[in-house]
């Protein structure tokens, strides 16, 4: 008889919120069409909750091309007119002509930098920082490196990026292990642990 993990407090509110806490939540990302993503849904989170979004990431993903960034940049207002008729997605005008806006920057430090992986992941040095929390009131909601990110990315010209959201990014993109102590995956997104190995793919 095998017992049931340990896990997060917040990823017991629903089926999808702990199906993307096991599979998602920490896991180091790499691939610049994931991060892309995953930077404009905490952008629409702002205000809301992260279950809201995650219950309408499909529809994003329809909504907004697979968030191709070349394609969003592009987008026309008639686009962005349909984009706000749109009930799948949160039809808020700033934060879709953010996506836009964001489009645009994104490309331009992919073309700085190489990639907007390499830019993203210098504010760790690279590894993701491994925090080692007893509960889910010592988790912060920001930190030194998510305020020093939110004003690099601002004067980049990215919109719906403030420290708090900096630091939800951090952690949905395993920029920072935010995993409590005691939840099984904790460990498993430690690099101390030998069976470490985080995909550089998205994990779908």
């Amino acid at each position: 008889m095998t017992s049931t993990p340990i896990k997060c407090q917040w990823a017991l509110s629903s089926p999808l919120e702990e199906h993307y806490h096991d599979e998602e939540w920490g896991v180091p990302v790499h691939d610049d069409r994931l991060l892309f993503e995953m930077l404009i849904l905490e952008g629409a989170q702002a205000g809301l909750s992260w279950a809201t979004v995650l219950k309408k990431r499909a529809a994003y993903q329809a909504a907004f091309d697979g968030f191709d960034a070349q394609r969003i940049a592009s987008y026309d207002d008639a686009k962005i007119s349909a984009l706000l008729a749109n009930p799948g997605i949160i039809r808020n005008k700033l934060k879709i002509n953010a996506t836009r806006l964001n489009a645009l920057a994104f490309l331009a430090v992919q073309q700085e930098f190489g990639s907007f992986d390499a830019y993203i992941w210098s504010f760790v040095q690279g590894q993701p920082v491994q925090n080692h929390w007893q509960s889910a009131a010592e988790v912060p909601t920001t930190s030194a490196v998510a305020v020093a990110m939110s004003t690099s990315l601002k004067k980049r010209g990215f919109k719906f990026v403030g420290a708090t959201i900096c630091y939800a990014y951090m952690q949905a993109i395993g920029m920072v292990n935010d995993h409590t102590v005691a939840c099984f995956r904790h460990q498993a997104l430690n690099p101390a642990n030998k069976s470490y190995s985080p995909p550089l793919t998205p994990p779908y």
